[in-house]
C-alpha cells in the first residue's frame, strides 16, 4: 500500500489495484478473471455481480481491467433509466472500438436501480446489447432477484459477492493505519468492522473521518461519528429499553432507528439473556416478545397493519417493565447471527426460484408447480450425470444453479 497525499479520500487511495487485493471474495474474483481472460470461449457474454454494498463488486471490475490493461467504460444504470438512453450510452460503448485497440470492459453499475414505468424497455435493451457485445460486460446489483430481472438473470452468469466479515474489514483498516502512520486504540478497528455491517467502503470512510477529527482512532472518536448509525442507533435503542423501567422512556426507543420492527426484535432477542439475569425477569420479557411475534404473523397473514403499534409497545415498553429493577452491569450489545442466516436463506430461496423459472419456461408449466416438484430435478442431477448435463445445456443453467441441484 502506498501512503495517500494531502488527505485524499482513502477509499480512492486504497482501491484494489488487482483482483488479489479484493478482500474476502476469492471465489467471485476467480470467476471474473476466468470470464474476462477467456471471453471468446464463454457461453454467456455478461456477468451479473451481486451482493451487499461495499463488498467489492465495482472495485473488482476496475481491478481486472487494470490487471489486463483493458479500457473500462462505466455507466450507472440510475443515470440511464429508459431504453433510448441505454441504447445511446451502453450500445454506443459496445459498438465502438476500444482506444488503441487494447480491448475493453463494459461496466453497467447498479442495474437494480432500474424500476417502475420510467424504465420500461430498459432490461430488454440491456439483454439485446449483451447478445451482440464483442466485449465482456459486467453488471452489478445488490438485489437482482426481483421478477423483473428474471430474463436478465437467464442471459448472464451470476457471481455472488459475500458480506465481508468484521475481522477481514479490521485487517484492511490495520494495513491502512500502518501505511498512514495512524495510531488506533486496541479493539477500535474491530468495532469499526462491526459498525459497517460488511461494507468495507463505509468502514474506510469512517476510519478517515475519525482520524481527521481526532488525529488518533479512539473509542470516543468512533462513538462521535454521526454518519452510519444502523448499529449505533439500535444499540442506543437497546440501552433505552434495557436500562430503564419507565415505559414512557422505553416506548420511544425504536422511533428513530432505520431497522424495521422485525429486525429490532431479533436484536432484543439476542441481547436480552445477556442483560436480564433473573429467570423471572427473562420469562416475562420473552412473554412480551412471543406475543409481539404473534401480532407480526397476523400482519403478514391478514395485512392488519394497525397491529404494528402493539408490536412496538410490547418489544420496547413491555420488555423494559418485565424486570423488577434495572441492571447496573455493562453489557456489550451485539447483532444477532440470525439476520445473516436469514439473508443466506433468502439467497438460497431466490436461487431455487431462478432455477424454477428456467424449467417452467421450457416445460410450459408455472413456476409454482415446478417449485413443488423441484426435488425430482434434484434427484436427476444427483444420480444421472448424462441427463443432468443435457437439461443444464437445454435450459441454460449456470454453475451455481447446477451445484445447488446436485446438493
Amino acid at each position: 500500500m502506498e501512503k495517500s497525499s494531502n488527505l485524499s479520500p482513502w477509499i480512492i487511495t486504497y482501491i484494489p489495484k488487482t483482483l488479489a487485493e479484493v478482500t474476502g471474495q476469492d471465489e467471485a474474483t476467480s470467476q471474473i478473471r476466468d470470464f474476462v481472460e477467456n471471453f471468446k470461449n464463454q457461453k454467456k457474454k455478461a456477468l451479473l455481480l451481486y451482493g451487499p454494498s461495499g463488498s467489492g463488486k465495482t472495485s473488482s471490475a476496475h481491478a481486472i481491467a487494470r490487471e489486463l490493461g483493458l479500457e473500462i467504460i462505466e455507466v450507472n444504470a440510475s443515470d440511464i433509466r429508459n431504453k433510448d438512453q441505454i441504447i445511446k450510452r451502453v450500445g454506443s460503448a459496445v459498438n465502438q472500438m476500444s482506444l488503441f485497440s487494447k480491448g475493453k470492459i463494459i461496466l453497467l453499475d447498479e442495474v437494480d436501480g432500474l424500476s417502475g414505468t420510467k424504465d420500461r424497455g430498459g432490461i430488454p435493451a440491456i439483454i439485446n446489447i449483451i447478445k451482440k457485445s464483442p466485449f465482456p460486460i459486467l453488471l452489478t446489483a445488490m438485489n437482482p432477484w426481483g421478477s423483473k430481472f428474471s430474463s436478465l438473470r437467464s442471459k448472464t452468469r451470476m457471481v455472488q459477492f459475500l458480506p465481508i466479515s468484521h475481522k477481514d474489514v479490521a485487517v484492511v483498516l490495520e494495513k491502512i493505519c500502518r501505511t498512514e502512520n495512524v495510531k488506533a486504540e486496541d479493539g477500535t478497528l474491530i468495532t469499526l468492522g462491526r459498525r459497517c455491517a460488511g461494507d468495507l467502503r463505509a468502514a474506510i470512510n469512517d476510519l478517515q473521518t475519525a482520524f481527521m477529527q481526532s488525529g488518533i482512532i479512539t473509542k470516543k472518536a468512533i462513538d462521535e461519528l454521526g454518519g452510519r448509525n444502523q448499529t449505533d442507533t439500535i444499540i442506543e435503542a437497546l440501552r433505552k429499553i434495557f436500562k430503564t423501567t419507565d415505559p414512557a422512556i422505553a416506548i420511544t426507543a425504536l422511533d428513530n432507528i432505520e431497522e424495521d420492527l422485525d429486525t429490532a426484535m431479533l436484536w432484543i432477542d439476542e441481547n436480552m439473556p445477556k442483560e436480564y439475569e433473573k429467570p423471572a425477569d427473562l420469562a416475562r420479557a420473552y412473554d412480551m416478545l412471543s406475543k409481539a411475534n404473534i401480532f407480526s404473523r397476523r400482519i403478514r397473514r391478514w395485512q392488519h397493519w394497525r397491529f404494528l403499534i402493539y408490536i412496538n409497545a410490547m418489544i420496547s415498553a413491555g420488555v423494559a417493565v418485565a424486570k423488577d429493577e434495572k441492571y447496573k452491569k455493562f453489557v456489550e450489545y451485539k447483532p444477532t447471527g440470525r439476520i445473516l442466516k436469514m439473508w443466506w436463506a433468502k439467497q438460497k430461496n431466490m436461487k431455487k426460484k431462478s432455477i424454477a423459472e428456467k424449467i417452467a419456461r421450457h416445460t410450459h408449466a408455472s413456476s409454482k408447480s415446478v417449485l413443488k416438484n423441484i426435488d425430482y430435478f434434484k434427484l436427476i442431477f444427483q444420480n444421472d450425470k448424462a441427463m443432468a448435463d443435457s437439461i443444464a445445456e437445454e435450459i441454460d443453467l449456470d454453475k451455481e444453479e447446477i451445484t445447488w441441484l446436485k446438493k
